[in-house]
């Protein structure tokens, strides 16, 4: 039995059975489709072809976080229970969900003084959240404690990538992160922009790539680059799409063939709704571990 918890927010995007056969648990964002809200539950309530449909088709979409009266009813039970838990949070350059997070841990620390309640900001998002999630609790089965677990994680965040493209920059122009008129031009001339997580744990645009096919390839290459041992790295890697799985799957297989020595197949999952609320459908994201993000 653990002596602690290995907890984060259902943004992570691994699947139900890989939250329940790594022993992590999560909070649950929140997301709006047409004014109704919903949790941001894995696809339970909306499957994600639904939702990725539905925004494809003009559905509006918005997100809310987790707040901090969610935090304490979700946190306390496990105190209760005598346990000590080591939360990760979605990265702070995306999201202000931390301070909620923080501020229920300063209220529960009156309540429980002798317990510990570790809020480590993950700098990352998606599926490569996930990665660094799956990658903590490998850690704490081997028998790593709660206090170098978190030094761990604070230590090696910045060692998880994130790079990504889109094939539809409707909902990057709704979200603000694209203009009008780029967004016109770059859809108009099939241009995929790549884009990666920075060291804040921002979005950050990198390169214009026209056409999808060129996107899945220049997406290897920079895997290659960037890689822990280039083309033999032997670790693990996530991908995840909105609603566009074949094109998941196509780099995947560029993947598979580039890094004869990986940890696995590539993973394939689906961006949740969160995140997906403001990428829309048609987003790739690879993640793996390597080169420390400096910008």
């Amino acid at each position: 039995m653990n002596s602690y918890v290995l907890s984060c927010c259902s943004t992570a995007d691994l699947p139900e059975e890989m939250f329940r056969e790594y022993d992590i648990h999560y909070i649950c964002f929140h997301y709006f489709l047409d004014g109704k809200e919903y949790p941001d539950d894995l696809g339970k309530s909306i499957p994600f072809e639904e939702f990725y449909k539905a925004m494809a088709d003009g559905a509006d979409t918005s997100t809310s976080q987790i707040n901090t009266e969610e935090f304490v009813e979700y946190f306390e039970p496990f105190l209760l229970e005598g346990k000590d838990i080591l939360h990760l949070c979605l990265s702070s350059g995306i999201t202000g969900v931390m301070n909620s997070a923080l501020v229920a841990r300063d209220l529960l620390l009156e309540r429980y003084p002798d317990r510990k309640i570790y809020i480590v900001d993950s700098l990352a998002a998606s599926s490569g959240y996930g990665l660094l999630m799956t990658a903590l609790a490998e850690r704490r089965k081997q028998g790593m404690g709660i206090d170098e677990l978190r030094n761990w994680a604070e230590a090696n965040r910045l060692r998880l990538n994130h790079w990504f493209f889109s094939t539809d920059l409707t909902f990057y122009v709704k979200g603000g992160r694209v203009s009008k008129t780029a967004g016109f031009v770059g859809n108009a001339l099939n241009i995929c922009p790549l884009l990666n997580v920075d060291f804040q744990g921002r979005l950050i645009p990198r390169e214009k790539i026209r056409t999808k096919k060129k996107a899945f390839k220049r997406t290897v290459e920079v895997m290659a680059e960037r890689a822990e041992n280039g083309v033999n790295y032997n670790g693990k890697c996530y991908i995840s799409n909105s609603g566009c799985y074949e094109d998941a799957k196509a780099v995947a297989d560029l993947i598979t063939a580039q890094f004869p020595n990986l940890d696995g197949e590539p993973m394939i999952t689906s961006i949740g709704t969160t995140i997906g609320a403001h990428t829309g459908p048609g987003t790739v994201a690879v993640f793996f571990w390597g080169k420390e993000r400096d910008n």
